[in-house]
């Protein structure tokens, strides 16, 4: 049996896409889930779309989640496979090229991308591959001579692999099952680049999962059209023994299943689709993260995990160690996962539900501090006791509470024209008399009082607690109103109904 290691190996051309965030999540819980290792490669052949910065938000990224690194970019100690990322990895693809191309799997392509553009209108559905290599300036069309000529010369070239048609290719898929595919329908990708002297992804990520031992493959459904190429290259090396165990992970959805969701999908309906805040290098535009949105990393590797994945049970929260212990790809969906975006919110709720007053206070205090409110923590923990089940960020608790910090100035409209009638000013001084004689202002004790008032007195229950609300918060919301005066105390809340005697007229 090989040891587990897998490796996430994002190519650093912006933000991380929550699509290979989940990518990252699912290769962590299966090697957790079997004591294995998670490697992070960084896949920078690409040097025309590197952005900088990119490398550093997906190490971010990852740490913010709790995915923890055990090899490679990020990792305490980087491992005995350094480096790991591939553009400081030249040499040692060059050695593999030449192999292929001493082995007669592989040949140099001079084509120029206009030579290759002209041939494209010529031939419909122009593939270069066996039926068409021949016509092309390849070292399978030039003498050997010429060939070493054109590259003393300085002139570019790339190196293909040679694919020969009609050979079936298997891929063992532990999502999908089996999947065979005739090797007439691939063509000779490139796998070499003279002008920057880098390879292409296809052989440098097949060389690194063969030095660096990887035995599981996890990876999005879209490299499921690459698998037949690296499975033929693995047999082009002779390596097909220690060849990796594939699993392509189905696409996440749009919210309504139409096509791979998007950037664009985020913009339009109000959701992150990055973890982090990313702002572009280039135009100065940022990109709204997760965490800047107010989610818990909990909740968003939660949400995260019944997007393509079951438990086969009805349990919906799970943390980190209960997804190790019950991930399996055997679980793993083979169609794509709708972003249930709305989901994500209700997975935020219940992480909110579940953390202690304190710990909410805690991280409240920060968004009242920025107001200029300072306020003990205890105050503010018996608050966040009363409202945070009504919430599903932190950032909202202000907007829910904010009377218990600040009187309202201005009162709403239409309950003024519902609930305040000729007689409530006269009633609410009475009110005022009433509170003004209670000694203890316990919710419990002052909500008998002032109950015992009202029957005695019959009055509407309903108009005077309305027209009290209504004096105290400024509109009718917030939580049980004898809660909220224990709170603001006898002082404030007879000044709060003083005032709106003063000032609302009808």
């Amino acid at each position: 049996m090989r040891k587990v290691r897998v490796r996430f190996a994002p190519s650093p051309t912006g933000p991380l896409h929550i699509g290979g965030v989940r990518t990252a999540l699912y290769n962590y819980l299966f090697a957790k889930k079997h004591g294995g290792d998670m490697l992070l490669r960084i896949e920078d052949t690409d040097s025309a779309r590197f952005v900088p910065g990119a490398e550093e938000y997906i190490v971010e990224s990852l740490n913010w989640l709790g995915i923890h690194i055990d090899e490679g970019i990020g990792a305490r100690n980087e491992g005995k496979h350094a480096p790991y990322r591939q553009s400081e990895r030249k040499a040692i693809y060059r050695k593999y090229v030449d192999k292929l191309l001493d082995g007669g799997l592989a040949y140099i392509a001079f084509d120029t991308p206009i030579e290759l553009e002209a041939k494209r209108n010529e031939i419909s559905n122009f593939q270069y591959d066996a039926s068409t290599r021949g016509m092309m300036t390849n070292s399978l069309t030039l003498s050997a001579e010429d060939v070493a000529n054109k590259i003393k010369c300085g002139e570019q070239y790339v190196v293909r692999v040679k694919i020969e048609p009609n050979q079936e290719i298997e891929i063992q898929d532990l999502i999908r099952g089996e999947v065979i595919v005739n090797s007439t329908v691939l063509d000779d990708k490139v796998l070499f680049k003279s002008s920057d002297e880098l390879p292409t992804y296809h052989l440098a990520n097949v060389v690194d999962d063969y030095l660096m031992e990887i035995s599981h493959v996890i990876r999005g459904e879209e490299w499921l059209p690459s698998a037949p190429l690296h499975v033929l290259l693995y047999r082009y090396f002779g390596w097909t023994e220690v060849m990796p165990e594939f699993a392509h992970l189905p696409l996440l959805l749009k919210p309504d299943g139409n096509g791979k969701l998007s950037k664009r999908d985020g913009d339009r309906l109000g959701f992150p689709v990055f973890p982090l805040n990313w702002k572009d290098p280039k135009t100065g535009e940022t990109s709204s993260g997760y965490r800047e949105a107010g989610y818990f990393p909990e909740a968003v590797v939660n949400f995260l995990s019944l997007l393509g994945w079951n438990s086969g049970t009805e349990q919906e929260i799970f943390s980190m160690q209960e997804l190790i212990e019950q991930f399996s790809l055997e679980r793993v969906s083979k169609s794509g996962a709708k972003f249930d975006y709305e989901k994500g919110k209700w997975f935020n709720h219940k992480y909110i539900q579940s953390k202690s007053d304190l710990e909410i206070a805690n991280l409240f205090q920060i968004i009242l501090i920025e107001k200029g409110i300072k306020e003990h923590i205890e105050k503010v923990t018996k608050i966040v006791s009363l409202i945070k089940e009504r919430v599903n960020f932190v950032t909202e608790l202000w907007n829910q509470s904010s009377f218990f910090f600040v009187a309202p100035t201005e009162y709403d409209s239409k309950t003024i024209q519902k609930r305040w009638k000729a007689e409530t000013p006269t009633q609410l001084i009475e009110l005022v008399e009433v509170l003004k004689a209670v000694s203890d202002f316990a919710p419990e004790i002052t909500e008998e009082i002032v109950k015992e008032w009202i029957a005695a007195k019959e009055y509407n229950l309903g108009g005077i607690m309305n027209a009290f609300r209504l004096s105290v918060v400024g509109e009718p919301k917030g939580p049980h109103m004898f809660d909220i005066i224990a709170i603001i105390g006898k002082d404030e809340t007879i000044e709060r109904i003083e005032r709106a005697i003063n000032t609302i007229k009808i």
